[in-house]
């Protein structure tokens, strides 16, 4: 039997951008994690990985939530606005509010096939894409591959990374600027209830 080597983590709240990057006036968290994000996390947690492409550790996922809050936040524009005052030529950055929907206490399950990667990753804090939204981690179990999809026991979102005719496109990978695509593996009851 396939063993899989599983660490929990949790806090307040999370971000996961949604792949779009469009800024409007009002943007919700993504509900899963993109091939990226998933790299992402593995090369902050395995730094030695950071010149290499694709996951290499990280076997499977699961992220569920109880949640989603809209919180405001105020940003800046990319560009400056030139005025000028007299002989003075002043710079400014218009600023405008936009509302954020950020999930609340997120979980994630980060599944490792070995013992020693997860419990490297146990000693350390992620972030699912914003540096403020630290997940900690909560606890390490090993169990069965047939244990992790069993509803009960790891409720949630997780994108199976692959490009099938139920697949669906995810974005673009930050590092190969190729389409990334997968399907949603939902298990048990993601929103969790209080």
């Amino acid at each position: 039997m396939e063993k899989y080597y599983v660490v929990k983590y949790s806090g307040p709240f999370g971000f996961i951008k949604p792949w779009t990057a469009v800024r409007d006036s009002e943007t919700f968290s993504q509900q899963f994690l993109t091939p990226s994000i998933v790299e992402g996390i593995e090369k902050k947690l395995f730094p030695e990985l950071l010149k290499e492409v694709g996951i290499k550790k990280i076997i499977r996922h699961r992220l569920s939530y109880t949640q989603i809050n809209q919180q405001q936040e105020v940003i800046q524009t990319r560009g400056w606005n030139s005025t000028k005052k007299g002989k003075q030529l002043l710079f400014e950055r218009p600023t405008a509010i936009i509302l954020r929907g950020v999930l609340l206490e997120p979980v994630l399950h980060l599944a490792f096939a070995t013992k020693a990667n997860a419990e490297r990753a146990f000693q350390q804090h992620i972030c699912l894409c914003r540096n403020e939204d630290i997940l900690l981690p909560v606890e390490l179990v090993e169990i069965t591959k047939e244990e992790f999809d069993m509803e009960e026991n790891f409720n949630g979102y997780e994108l199976i990374f692959e490009n099938t005719d139920s697949s669906f496109q995810v974005g673009y990978h930050r590092q190969t600027k190729e389409p990334m695509f997968g399907r949603i593996h939902i298990v048990g009851t993601p929103v969790k209830s209080f």
